[in-house]
């Protein structure tokens, strides 16, 4: 089964420069990346950063087998570095803010390439509720 994800995290104040300097990291590292995607049985992975009222955010879109490995059990240097950014940037107190997949369109040929059987499969009941995601005593 695969996970659609689209998830919004909340840059901390003053560190900016730090997710410059990270996205830049994994940019140039780009080989490295693609690497550690197997392991996690990621099929496609995007970064988004934009400005909202003065608030920095960074935006991931996901399509992952369920069946994937975590990130943090990764013996990949590139993820242990990403991991360190992840913690040092991202505000956890804002939390993981997700929004739901209504509708997801596949075209035959790439589902195949992506072992997807079933991308309709990839969308969820909507909640009529913020979807967050917080560690435990955030």
């Amino acid at each position: 089964m695969m996970k659609v994800e689209l998830s919004r995290f909340r840059v901390k104040d003053s560190k900016s420069d730090r997710v410059d300097a990270w996205m830049a990291m994994l940019n140039e590292r780009h080989a490295e990346c693609i690497q550690t995607l197997e392991r996690e049985q990621m099929k496609l992975e995007v970064i988004f950063r934009e400005l909202i009222d003065g608030e920095e955010y960074l935006t991931w879109f996901s399509v992952q087998d369920e069946s994937g490995k975590d990130v943090n059990s990764s013996e990949f240097e590139v993820d242990r570095l990403h991991v360190a950014f992840h913690e040092e940037c991202i505000d956890h107190d804002y939390g993981r803010h997700d929004a739901q997949p209504m509708l997801v369109l596949v075209p035959e040929a790439v589902a195949r390439a992506m072992d997807w059987e079933e991308p309709a499969a990839g969308t969820v009941p909507f909640e009529r509720r913020e979807i967050i995601y917080r560690r435990p005593g955030s």
